[in-house]
């Protein structure tokens, strides 16, 4: 307890407290020695806890009906002058009973809350571990969330507690395996109190959990070895990089994951993606797209330009090899044009074989651009680039005759470059064969940096200098539409019903 609440609990003539049908109160016994014979008390007894009820409005009519009882209780002796004590474990707005109390009585009396040390701070501190250490982010989460929630928040976080454990336990145990967080994760029981127990998660009988416990996801970075830099270490060439990597004997269980960032930054993260980038002990990529990770203490970057890419998965399947966690950050989704191919090609040779690789979805640019433009992509379309640095023309040539042909809306990948600029040109002549000039044609450039641009224009108008590398192309099917709304905005949208033939 902190000096100031014993100080208001001194000065009180009322001690109010929450409890459950028992009458005992955690709260009351903590504050038990303040307590003085001349102190009225205000058992305030909630008339359901988990049980089921036959109260009309249901659990939470229930509920609602016994905070306003207890609000009216505590009004009556604020009426008549007294001061109310309202004691309450932990901290008194986390999570804490007496917020119900605050919500139907503050606005009316004078008030004054006083913080207290929640149960997260204590379960730290009974663990010895840091919470969170320099920019990591800590998440605190109900273990009530539905298990694919507490899923996805657990993997997407640095450092997270779980509140709210007994009955949850199992549900919270599988998410934290599930998120992969499982072997970091610990256990407090009853922190600063009788009875208090701490171990590893792994190890916890769910049929001993009581609801007064936690799990605590510690700092990674409080983990470090002493003296491990807090910056981070870059390889800046792929020899470099590879030589590193190489030496020494395979020591296993190590795995490579291939993480798509999304078109641009965090935004279009998945919460698997950014936890396994943040797991990570290596990440090998593309210049511009390591660039769009955050910097974490303890990581090593091996960055490299675009024209390596089975050098990169080489390096990365060598550094598992050798019983490092791997990340190879790809653009937008790691399957689609990008690094997941490149590294499964080399995981299927040996001496990689028996490496874990796991490829990891991402947004990708197709679906980002027809999301700002709209719905184009609303019916059966196709995804084709027009680089012929990987496939002659006439391949290319060939697939756009056949999709167009079958009036498959298109999304055109890797429209131009430097090096490359008469294939939209192209394109376009090879389009008009089978649409109408007046085709909607989306110009989705840099979506979601800081250079976006949506613009829609005719296809017989198609510009082919207005589009360069960081560009793509949807093309509409014969049915897509574009509009102008009432605010100005031009939407674009291909209907999911096809005219009978």
């Amino acid at each position: 307890m902190t000096v100031r609440a014993v100080q208001v609990i001194a000065g009180a003539d009322v001690i109010a407290y929450h409890s459950a049908r028992h009458g005992r109160s955690i709260a009351r016994s903590i504050a038990a020695e303040h307590l003085r014979a001349d102190h009225i008390e205000e058992a305030l007894i909630y008339p359901v806890t988990t049980e089921s009820t036959d109260h009309p409005g249901g659990y939470r009519g229930a509920l609602d009906e016994f905070y306003e009882s207890a609000a009216a209780r505590l009004a009556v002796h604020l009426d008549a002058g007294r001061t109310v004590a309202v004691i309450s474990e932990g901290d008194p707005l986390f999570y804490g009973s007496y917020q119900h109390m605050h919500k139907r009585l503050a606005h009316r009396y004078p008030t004054e809350v006083i913080p207290g040390v929640t149960s997260v701070s204590a379960a730290a501190a009974r663990l010895g571990k840091p919470l969170a250490e320099a920019d990591e982010v800590l998440t605190i989460l109900p273990g009530t969330l539905p298990e694919e929630e507490l899923t996805a928040r657990l993997a997407s976080t640095d450092t997270a507690v779980v509140m709210k454990l007994g009955r949850t336990f199992p549900t919270v145990r599988r998410a934290m395996e599930r998120s992969g967080r499982l072997p970091e994760a610990h256990y407090v029981e009853r922190a600063t109190m009788t009875g208090e127990r701490t171990e590893k998660l792994a190890d916890i009988d769910a049929e001993t959990v009581p609801y007064f416990s936690v799990s605590v996801v510690p700092s990674r970075i409080a983990d470090l070895p002493p003296g491990t830099a807090t910056s981070t270490e870059t390889a800046t060439t792929t020899e470099t990089a590879t030589a590193t990597a190489t030496a020494g004997e395979p020591s296993g269980h190590g795995e490579v994951v291939v993480v798509g960032t999304g078109p641009a930054g965090p935004l279009w993260l998945t919460p698997e993606s950014r936890g396994a980038l943040a797991a990570a002990e290596d990440l090998v990529g593309y210049t511009t797209y390591l660039d769009r990770v955050p910097l974490r203490p303890g990581q090593r970057r091996h960055a490299s330009d675009n024209k390596v890419e089975s050098e990169r998965a080489e390096l990365a399947l060598d550094l598992a090899r050798r019983g490092r966690k791997v990340a190879v950050v790809s653009g937008g989704d790691p399957g689609i044009f990008a690094m997941a191919t490149a590294v499964l090609e080399v995981a299927c040779q040996a001496p990689y074989r028996a490496i874990p690789v796991r490829v990891l979805p991402g947004v990708t640019a197709a679906n980002a651009a027809a999301a700002r433009a709209g719905a184009p992509l609303g019916h059966d379309y196709a995804v084709i680039s027009l680089s012929d640095r990987l496939k002659p023309w006439e391949v290319i040539a060939e697939r756009l005759h056949a999709a167009a042909g079958a009036d498959l809306a298109l999304a055109l990948y890797n429209p131009g470059s430097r090096s490359r600029t008469w294939q939209v040109g192209k394109a376009r002549e090879l389009l008009l064969e089978h649409r109408a000039p007046d085709t909607p044609v989306i110009l989705a450039r840099d979506i979601g940096g800081p250079e976006e641009s949506v613009r829609t224009v005719h296809l017989a108008d198609l510009d082919p200098h207005q589009v360069d590398m960081r560009t793509l192309l949807i093309v509409g099917s014969s049915q897509t539409q574009a509009a102008r709304r009432e605010d100005g905005t031009e939407v674009v949208w291909t209907p999911r019903r096809y005219p009978e033939g």
